[in-house]
């Protein structure tokens, strides 16, 4: 289903080939995120994925042809309505390879919203109908892209509570102070490895081995991403509520040293803070090589952490920062894990923060929050026609309802660069430099030119 470019369209796109002026020759299209998102700036990451996942090489056969043809005959009741000569000429004329430019921008880069972020044209004159027909696909970058510019502003969230109630702000510590949960709340592995890869461009800490694994096939990346040992209910559950704190105590016999994430609300989370970690297993936890992370799983947050910090201070200790913030010893912290998405993080954060808490004590976790809370209309994302040649002239085209002007589109060819003082902006072509054009050629005529390293990505991506 998914390794046969021809049927990987919307269905009212295999028509379209007999839709265009007569004498076209070329569609020159692009990708933006327009005006009126929910975030000023977006974070360019996913395309080369899409493009080595799903463009790259042959990937036009004649017996892919002969599927297509089969399925959209039935799907239209119509014959002839496949475009099979369209396709016989990518077949024949180019061995099956996509005859496309894309010209992108660098992956990472944080570009401002109504900016181009890549372009596509056909380089065979013969099949314009297909930078169109690709749209369905490449469209889908809108989730990475989407997801990596969330969890970027949730970055910002996290460094600025830092900065306020004390603590270390460097990129070494904010890279692990949000992990990612979403692995099971996801719509698929793809869409899983897809949200979990965009997390990692801007943090470390992750759950999600799809990620991990198409960073490493895709992006040329080491381990991009860290994990701890860690409870879930069921591993506590199965001791019975009469030996919870045998639970508890297995944990830290299990993983003597380093850091250790034990879920403690499957009863009764105050009882478990005051009595068994506080009392019973107090001395334990002080002795213990490492840091024992305490993680709640119910309730309101903002009420759940400022009254378990409380019960932590009183049974550990704290310490006042410089900032004049309340901060437990090293050996102990909260993970919040439930309920986190970037709507609520600050309010919970300043909560703990209004309470004389430093947000140190805290690291979050984001399961559905950061990787399903999202949508194509987010940040507004579409591809559309902005120029087109016909009997040899090309002319520009474009789209300017009257009943929503948010939706008019660029037209005439275009480029990326950044203005007299520095501010990326979408220019007309002719009206700045082609070297100063940001835009590169990522893929053409079935080949990758610019393969992206992760590394390079989440320096572009830095706040």
């Amino acid at each position: 289903m998914l390794d046969n470019i021809i049927k990987m369209t919307d269905s009212y796109k295999v028509s379209h080939y007999r839709q265009y002026p007569p004498g076209t020759t070329q569609v020159y299209s692009y990708m933006e995120a327009r005006k009126g998102g929910e975030f000023p700036e977006v974070v360019f990451f996913g395309l080369q994925y899409f493009l080595k996942r799903y463009f790259e090489g042959v990937v036009v056969t004649a017996s892919k042809i002969d599927q297509a043809e089969q399925l959209f005959n039935a799907h239209f009741g119509d014959s002839t309505m496949f475009n099979r000569k369209g396709w016989e000429i990518i077949l024949n004329e180019h061995d099956g390879r996509l005859p496309i430019r894309i010209k992108a921008a660098p992956e990472g880069m944080v570009i401002p919203e109504a900016n181009v972020l890549f372009t596509v044209e056909n380089t065979c004159p013969k099949v314009p109908w297909l930078v169109n027909y690709l749209e369905t696909i490449l469209v889908q970058t809108w989730y990475p892209i989407t997801t990596a510019t969330i969890s970027r502003e949730m970055r910002k969230i996290l460094n600025l509570a830092m900065k306020v109630s004390g603590g270390d702000p460097s990129p070494d510590n904010l890279d692990f102070r949000l992990h990612d949960f979403g692995y099971r709340g996801s719509t698929s592995p793809e869409s899983a490895a897809l949200g979990g890869a965009s997390h990692l461009v801007n943090f470390k800490g992750t759950d999600t081995i799809a990620a991990i694994e198409m960073l490493m096939e895709y992006y040329g990346a080491e381990m991009p991403g860290f994990s701890i040992p860690a409870a879930e209910h069921s591993t506590i559950t199965s001791w019975g509520r009469a030996r919870e704190a045998a639970a508890y105590e297995n944990m830290l016999k299990q993983y003597p040293t380093g850091l250790v994430a034990v879920v403690s609300d499957s009863y009764d989370i105050y009882n478990a803070i005051r009595n068994i970690w506080g009392d019973e297993l107090r001395d334990q936890v002080i002795k213990r090589d490492g840091c024992l992370v305490v993680r709640p799983d119910s309730g309101d947050p903002s009420e759940v952490l400022v009254k378990m910090l409380n019960i932590m201070g009183s049974k550990f200790d704290f310490t006042i920062n410089d900032r004049g913030y309340k901060v437990l010893p090293s050996y102990i912290r909260l993970i919040q894990g439930d309920g986190i998405k970037r709507t609520t993080l600050k309010g919970i954060i300043k909560a703990v923060i209004d309470s004389g808490w430093s947000s140190e004590n805290l690291i979050f976790g984001s399961g559905g929050g950061l990787m399903q809370d999202c949508n194509r209309d987010t940040q507004r994302m579409a591809l559309k026609c902005a120029a087109i040649t016909v009997d040899g002239v090309e002319r520009p085209v474009y789209k300017n309802p009257i009943t929503d002007s948010t939706k008019r589109s660029k037209s005439g060819r275009m480029l990326l660069a950044r203005d007299d003082i520095g501010i990326l902006k979408t220019f007309p072509q002719g009206k700045r430099n082609e070297q100063d054009d940001l835009l590169q050629t990522v893929f053409e005529n079935g080949n990758i030119t610019v393969d992206h390293n992760l590394k390079d990505i989440r320096k572009r991506a830095a706040l």
